[in-house]
């Protein structure tokens, strides 16, 4: 469930790149100011590869060909940032990408958010700070609450969850607690993972940690290893998406024992689609109906949308002020 953030505009190495891999693929035709195009393109970066792509695209793109009257066309990006310079560069006219992309092309290419990503009814994630160590992090005892995503009892503290409870991974909650990860081995992921490290940096930072001097960062690939890191004693503290126990719960049967969670970050907004501003308005309304009614089509649609972008659903609710919000935590890494 993880999509690389990028922090800044791409270099222009890549831009060539995407040229590249955009080559014999036209854009929108170049019709007057307000009139309707003849055809779209549409950029995204798939969960699938190779061969299957084509046959993954189709079944999307001929939805939306028959419903708008126009032709369609499904391109693929390198990365999400590509996504963001495709449609700067009018290469495409739809982008389906991360939510750090949103906010470059909301504001490098006056782009227009028109849905978010839906997984498994959320729009948005918290990171979650795991510990092996409750006896310092934990203000009360663990308890146990079902994952619904998995049907696994995992553990929580600080009044995260209510025991036997469904959990919910709403937060802030217990973030205070992340003060005591002072002189603590960190586990953290990547500068660019939102879940792995920038929304608990900028958490232990608003405590008043020195992360660069005040933690031992034990550096991680992945939301399973930085939950392993936790369950196998190489940090008592380690930072993943909810609920990234899950991911390791097969080969850790006893991961509710050796990693609580104790501490929800603010929500990190999904990504989602956005339009170029050229389109005009009556066309960007009915497309974003079609994509918002696509899950909901046929059962084949479902599993389309599920197996090319992992996502149950789109919603015209673009909460967009976590996409801002999100822009100012990139800020704070763009350097």
């Amino acid at each position: 469930m993880t999509p690389t953030m990028r922090k800044t505009l791409i270099a222009t190495g890549a831009v060539a790149t995407l040229a590249l891999g955009l080559a014999g693929c036209s854009g929108a035709d170049e019709p007057a100011e307000g009139e309707r195009p003849s055809k779209i393109t549409l950029s995204l970066v798939p969960s699938v590869e190779g061969a299957d792509l084509a046959e993954a695209l189709d079944p999307l793109t001929a939805y939306l060909s028959d419903g708008l009257g126009i032709e369609v066309e499904g391109v693929v990006a390198t990365n999400y940032a590509a996504t963001v310079e495709a449609l700067g560069a009018d290469q495409a006219q739809v982008i389906i990408t991360d939510a750090g992309s949103l906010y470059q092309a909301t504001q490098q290419y006056d782009a227009e958010l028109i849905l978010r990503d839906v997984r498994f009814g959320a729009t948005s994630y918290a990171a979650v700070a795991y510990t092996n160590d409750p006896d310092t992090f934990c203000e009360d005892e663990p308890v146990l609450a079902t994952y619904d995503a998995s049907g696994i009892e995992l553990s929580y503290c600080n009044g995260l969850e209510e025991v036997g409870a469904s959990a919910t991974g709403q937060g802030p909650k217990g973030v205070e607690k992340l003060a005591e990860a002072d002189g603590a081995r960190v586990a953290l992921q990547a500068a660019t993972s939102p879940a792995g490290y920038q929304y608990p940096v900028v958490a232990m930072r608003d405590l008043g940690l020195d992360t660069d001097a005040d933690i031992t960062q034990v550096p991680v690939e992945g939301n399973n290893n930085a939950v392993l890191a936790v369950a196998n004693g190489d940090a008592e503290v380690g930072f993943a998406y909810w609920d990234a126990r899950t991911t390791v719960a097969e080969e850790v049967p006893d991961i509710a024992d050796r990693a609580v969670a104790f501490a929800y970050t603010e929500m990190i907004p999904n990504g989602g689609v956005a339009v170029s501003s050229t389109l005009p308005d009556d066309l960007v309304a009915e497309l974003t109906t079609l994509l918002d009614d696509y899950a909901d089509s046929s059962d084949e649609a479902a599993d389309v949308m599920f197996d090319l972008v992992g996502l149950s659903d789109w919603t015209s609710e673009t909460a967009d002020d976590e996409i801002a919000r999100y822009g100012e935590i990139l800020e704070q890494f763009a350097g």
